[in-house]
């Protein structure tokens, strides 16, 4: 058989465009799954490895390959060697995954980069950990060993670690190292978290999820070696790096915004309160109209930034990526229901009937000179309250119109799901 039959007989086009297809249930135990983009020169390895793993544990299994668009023979070099390859086009580390992990035929799927980085002889620890009924199992490659010169420096002492901490503090459970490339899953339970990501926070978003969804998750040790590409990786340290961060900070909104935004506001009020309670001299605390401004200053940058916290929860959820955690299920209720209009009215108003009160003050007084100490300690709190008042009717407009922008944004709904 001439090479193009092999990749007719085995190749399969996904429509990537959108959702993408899945492959049905098959009796298939583990599928080990590799993106590939350009790797001829170690793919050959790692899918030998892998086979050999096949054949040494008796596993029924696949291997696949998640081909990116490579141009150096990648394709037929996984072929002839006994992997399937499925063509993703759309571009992206993420992309290739997904469309992997929708077109595997295993209960089970273990995946890998095919840079040989990963020993894929040496997958039974994943194998036990998933028939034990672990949900996802990660490789810790800290645990394990890593070979001189297969991770830089800089992602080794800080990039790895600091957001491996920041993982587990934001999301909890036990991982330590939040974006090792190999690790198994079941293959049902990662469909049903809807994974979207084309790049490199592919990595971030599978975890982050599964620990939302509370999917039992675990640890194995992992060897890392130095890879055999020959040339500079895919990944890139800052780019990546930030865009690792950054997913991790929009699912983690209460940490980025509310509980920062809550702490300057609930400062700022208590400084408030206490200027106007006592005068310059009574206690040994500034407590002048100046910190007055300060801490009005305070309020409203505050509550600002915890009206960033509830659009961030918003903006997750329309866009359907994953469902709100229990802590931010009141962003959802206030931003539909009526609170944060009404809060918002009344704020504004009371700080106009303050504001109102000292013009009145001041027109009795002839629209002379006011004594600034008094009048300014009736000002700010009024300035202020405008502010916060205004914010929040602007806020519950926009909030409004996210909502509409996403939703016009997705195919019409049928009668039955209006109707819901």
């Amino acid at each position: 058989m001439n090479r193009s039959a092999v990749l007719d007989n085995h190749n399969e086009v996904l429509p990537l465009a959108g959702a993408v297809a899945v492959e049905p249930p098959s009796t298939l135990e583990l599928t080990i799954l590799m993106p590939c983009l350009n790797e001829a020169r170690t793919l050959g390895r790692c899918v030998a490895k892998a086979r050999a793993f096949l054949a040494a544990s008796g596993v029924e299994g696949e291997v696949l390959v998640a081909d990116n668009g490579s141009i150096d023979g990648s394709q037929a070099l996984a072929v002839e060697l006994g992997a399937r390859v499925v063509p993703v086009p759309e571009r992206g580390y993420g992309a290739a995954l997904r469309a992997g992990i929708a077109a595997a035929r295993g209960r089970f799927v273990v995946m890998g980069d095919s840079d040989d980085s990963y020993d894929f002889s040496a997958l039974a620890p994943f194998v036990e950990q998933l028939r034990a009924g672990h949900d996802l199992v990660v490789g810790n490659r800290f645990r394990g060993g890593i070979a001189d010169g297969a991770m830089p420096p800089l992602h080794r002492y800080l990039g790895n670690p600091v957001l491996s901490f920041l993982g587990r503090r934001l999301f909890g459970g036990p991982l330590r190292d939040f974006h090792c490339g190999l690790r198994g899953f079941r293959r049902d339970a990662v469909l049903a978290l809807h994974l979207v990501t084309p790049g490199m926070e592919f990595a971030s978003e599978m975890i982050v999820k599964a620990l939302q969804a509370r999917l039992r998750v675990t640890e194995v040790p992992v060897t890392l070696s130095k890879d055999g590409r020959g040339r500079p990786p895919h990944l890139n340290t800052w780019r990546d790096g930030w865009r690792h961060l950054r997913y991790l900070m929009l699912y983690a909104p209460r940490w980025l915004f509310l509980y920062p935004g809550l702490a300057i506001f609930g400062f700022g009020l208590l400084q408030l309160a206490l200027a106007n309670a006592v005068r310059p001299g009574q206690i040994a605390w500034p407590v002048g109209i100046h910190t007055q401004l300060f801490a009005a200053a305070a309020m409203v940058l505050g509550y600002q930034t915890m009206l960033f916290a509830v659009g961030a929860v918003l903006a997750r959820h329309f866009a359907r990526l994953d469902t709100p955690h229990p802590r931010e299920r009141w962003a959802l209720q206030m931003a539909a229901g009526p609170t944060l209009p009404l809060w918002g009215g009344a704020s504004a108003l009371a700080g106009m009937a303050l504001c109102a009160a000292l013009m009145l003050q001041w027109g009795r007084a002839g629209f002379g000179a006011l004594d600034p100490e008094v009048a300014m300690r009736q000002i700010i709190p009024g300035v202020a309250l405008v502010l916060i008042g205004s914010q929040s009717l602007v806020a519950s407009i926009f909030f409004a119109a996210l909502r509409s922008a996403f939703d016009s944004s997705r195919p019409a709904a049928t009668a039955a799901q209006r109707s819901r």
